[in-house]
């Protein structure tokens, strides 16, 4: 039960959403997420749902608006991490198409946000926000006194610049897509190649207030701003930023790139000086490695660089190497998320220009059937949408039941009562588990009368076609809600 009440302080909206909470009629991960978006801190949210705050999150009152946790007593100061990940280019932050890009970037460029592992989006380069209570404006009070690399000081104008580049459709950002941005634009008169409308922003969507103070105005109520300003290519970058950013990384983080070789590593060394030479303290309290080194391995032998030696972390492992992992010291840290893969047909490319023929498909498969054969322990089972049980906006839907009659007749219905040949390309991004459920879908399918050709490809070239091969297995990170990853 709830154990402590919303201040006046609070938006009228956590009130609401605690009289829902002891009504039953929210839960405490749904009120605790409301509540910290309405701009609630995350140690009074967690208090007012009855809940003791997660041992990663600060916990001392001068850190109450840090999104880190408290510094371990018994650290040192010194040493370099070494991870397995692969090593990618550093183009543009707006336009990053993978997460391995943001993992080498974000110890340099932060986000105004930062969604925790709790799902709980916490201030970062922000220290706080407050929308109206019709949640269509948003104020962000930004931290005083953070630095970027070059001495200069962060400031409302440097967040407005990068805001107005996404909203550019020269960008060509995915960020436009998202909640809060969607509703600071409107159509222009001027047209892409297809002859749809561009976007530009609305007037007096983007207000700087003063120098630490920044305002979004939208055309709708959003209540996912906070959130969605954690998405990973929503960086904020130095206003004199120019593709490439690995030739020119000017950040406000505690690490610099010091060496970048594609393919081969990515070096960051701790800033301790500005390029002007002032002393650089990070805002983000004490800073104890001094390098972190990241060393590229595919997916599948990130586990054995582990097992050598070699690295002392890795980015992940596919889930046929667990009992590999399992014998191996180290820590497992195991997280529910909504990171999956989608077998995606292009609606535009034949035979799936007949939705027939892709229900056929769907219909000849039993998701539940592949989740066991791949994920034996943990994971769900997918149900051919990106709403996870994890998102705030899930709702429980009638299981699905694979159906080879009915994808028969679909198939007879479209005209192919002899059956319909179709290949998918994969990568293997994540490992070859991939390649698993692919076969197993094959199996399936060719009872139905579809016959499933499997086109491997390297993990490098499925990324230069992943969104123009008309039938492909792609990785799909996770994130925050399910609206977020509906639009990517």
């Amino acid at each position: 039960m709830p154990s402590k009440k919303p201040s006046s302080y609070d938006h009228p909206k956590v009130g609401e959403a605690f009289s829902m909470l002891r009504d039953g009629r929210m839960d405490r991960r749904e009120f605790i997420r409301a509540a910290t978006l309405l701009g609630t801190s995350a140690a009074a949210a967690y208090a007012m749902a009855g809940l003791p705050s997660p041992s990663f999150a600060a916990s001392s009152a001068g850190a109450a608006t840090l999104p880190f946790g408290p510094d371990n007593p018994k650290a040192k100061s010194g040493g370099i991490l070494k991870i397995a990940m692969e090593v990618q280019k550093m183009e543009d932050p707006a336009t990053y198409s993978w997460v391995q890009m943001s993992n080498q970037t974000r110890h340099t460029v932060e986000y105004l946000s930062m969604t925790g592992p709790d799902n709980i989006t916490r201030p970062m380069l922000a220290e706080s926000w407050k929308p109206t209570e019709d949640l269509k404006s948003w104020t962000f009070n930004l931290r005083k006194g953070v630095l970027w690399h070059n001495g200069e000081e962060f400031t409302a104008d440097h967040v407005a610049w990068n805001i107005k580049r996404w909203l550019d459709p020269k960008t060509a950002s995915s960020n436009i897509g998202l909640s809060f941005a969607s509703a600071m634009v409107e159509d222009s008169d001027e047209k892409d190649a297809k002859g749809k409308p561009l976007k530009r922003m609305i007037k007096g969507a983007l207000e700087v207030v003063d120098k630490y103070t920044l305002r979004l105005n939208l055309s709708k109520s959003v209540l996912s701003v906070p959130e969605d300003l954690y998405n990973y290519p929503t960086a904020i970058v130095h206003p004199s930023f120019k593709a490439p950013l690995s030739d020119n990384m000017i950040g406000t983080g505690p690490f610099a790139l010091a060496e970048l070789k594609v393919g081969d590593r990515c070096i960051l060394k701790r800033v301790k000086k500005t390029s002007d030479g002032k002393d650089f303290n990070y805002w983000g309290g004490n800073v104890y490695v001094d390098e972190i080194h990241y060393y590229n391995f595919d997916a599948e032998n990130q586990l054995s660089a582990f097992a050598s030696g070699d690295v002392d972390s890795l980015y992940a492992f596919g889930v046929e190497q667990m009992d590999m992992a399992k014998s191996l010291p180290g820590n497992i840290h195991v997280a529910r998320t909504a990171q999956t893969i989608c077998c995606r047909m292009q609606v535009t490319a034949k035979p799936f220009t007949d939705k027939r023929v892709r229900q056929a498909i769907i219909k000849a498969v039993d998701n539940s059937a592949v989740k066991q054969l791949v994920y034996a322990e943990g994971g769900d089972v997918g149900e051919n949408h990106h709403v996870a049980p994890i998102h705030p906006d899930y709702l429980v839907l009638p299981p699905l039941k694979r159906d080879v009659a009915a994808s028969k007749q679909l198939l007879k219905d479209a005209g192919l009562a002899n059956g319909v040949e179709v290949t998918i390309d994969i990568g293997n991004t994540d490992g070859p588990w991939h390649q698993t459920v692919c076969e197993a879908m094959r199996d399936q399918m060719k009872e139905a009368g579809i016959t499933l050709k499997i086109n491997v490809m390297p993990a490098a070239k499925y990324w230069e076609i992943w969104d123009k091969t008309p039938f492909g297995c792609t990785a799909w990170t996770h994130r925050p809600l399910g609206t977020i990853a509906a639009g990517r």
